[in-house]
């Protein structure tokens, strides 16, 4: 049962992730840096600390006693995974929306899954999952078969959203210029896919904040189980460091390309405006409020992060789908893209098999 929660948990929190884009879609007159970056205030610094003071009693308490090693240990690795978020949209750049995504969502769900096992297994910590846990047991090689899965789930996606560009470049469909550089994207791609995995180490590092608040809900509410909200306290410092990153970009966005007068743009819907980027930055934070619930019921770093990011990229392309995003093409792309998305699916299916039979 704990499983199934936790699944669903992944899926309300992928949802999120893969949906928070489509308010931004309203925004009418304002540059990219500058409906990003008011959407990324309620992300990064408004609506974390009013979903800890929401369900963690005494949050600030938490923060002031916790170590300064492990705030800026977590922060750091919050401002790395900010400059993560900016390089994904220079792999986009460069190799393309439906390629671009794919691998780095590919490369982060690898990084992410399996980089923390790796360095537990040298810095074994109570209550973690290592490398050798996940290859010499039943379970661990079902977590790692559903990695694999999602990986060729994700290969098929990309594959599908370059056959897409073909497909309309044939008839002629006017498509967004591209600077398509495969070794540049690839690299920055790279890059992408290892600083992104990063909110993943911060949560690690965060982890003594996390399980505070745990044991004073537990000392509260007496055989209550296992926290759902203990992450929300990791949160608030993570997303500063994401907030650091961002704010620092999209200011200087807005220097070079003459952007400071959106905000105050009389010309502009600014009340719709301030309203939808308000909704897609707390669409966004829900799905790391999702995956802390998610996290809480399955316990295991691995299986957690590849099912946040394959739900992602499901949701992603479901959107896609419905949206109309593949009309024009062939039968062969779209069959393409569906069986892409149905590998996912059992990805998904598997990993919540393997944390079954953890439990």
């Amino acid at each position: 049962m704990q499983a199934i929660l936790g699944v669903i948990f992944h899926f309300f929190g992928g949802f999120a992730s893969g949906s928070f884009y489509i308010p931004y879609k309203k925004v009418k007159g304002w540059s990219w840096e500058s409906y990003w970056i008011v959407g990324g205030l309620f992300s990064w610094l408004i609506v974390p600390p009013v979903a800890a003071y929401l369900t963690i009693p005494d949050f600030w308490d938490i923060l002031a006693h916790a170590s300064d090693t492990v705030i800026w240990v977590t922060y750091i690795f919050g401002v790395l995974w900010g400059i993560g978020g900016l390089t994904y949209g220079l792999g986009v750049r460069y190799l393309g929306v439906s390629l671009g995504s794919s691998i780095i969502l590919g490369l982060c769900s690898v990084f992410g899954a399996l980089i923390p096992s790796i360095y537990y297994y040298y810095v074994p910590t109570a209550g973690k999952d290592s490398i050798y846990d996940l290859v010499t047991n039943t379970w661990g090689q079902m977590v790692l078969l559903g990695l694999l899965i999602c990986v060729i789930g994700i290969v098929i996606c990309g594959w599908a959203g370059s056959m897409k560009d073909r497909d309309l470049k044939g008839k002629g469909t006017d498509l967004p210029e591209t600077e398509f550089k495969l070794g540049l994207g690839l690299f920055v791609s790279i890059i992408s896919g290892i600083l992104s995995a990063c909110f993943a180490f911060g949560i690690d590092s965060g982890k003594s904040m996390a399980e505070e608040a745990n044991h004073l809900w537990q000392n509260i509410n007496p055989g209550a189980g296992e926290f759902l909200y203990q992450n929300n306290v990791t949160y608030i410092v993570i997303m500063l460091g994401g907030l650091t990153t961002n704010f620092l970009w999209c200011m200087l966005l807005n220097y070079r390309n003459k952007s400071f007068g959106d905000y105050t743009n009389p010309k502009t819907p600014l009340a719709s405006n301030y309203l939808f980027s308000a909704l897609a930055g707390t669409t966004w934070f829900l799905q790391f409020f999702f995956y802390g619930m998610g996290e809480s019921k399955l316990g295991n770093g691995p299986s957690s992060w590849i099912l946040h990011m394959a739900f992602i990229i499901l949701v992603a392309n479901a959107w896609g789908l419905i949206l109309k995003e593949w009309k024009g093409v062939s039968r062969k792309t779209l069959s393409t893209i569906i069986y892409g998305i149905l590998a996912i699916i059992i990805s998904i299916l598997v990993v919540g098999y393997g944390n079954y039979l953890h439990e």
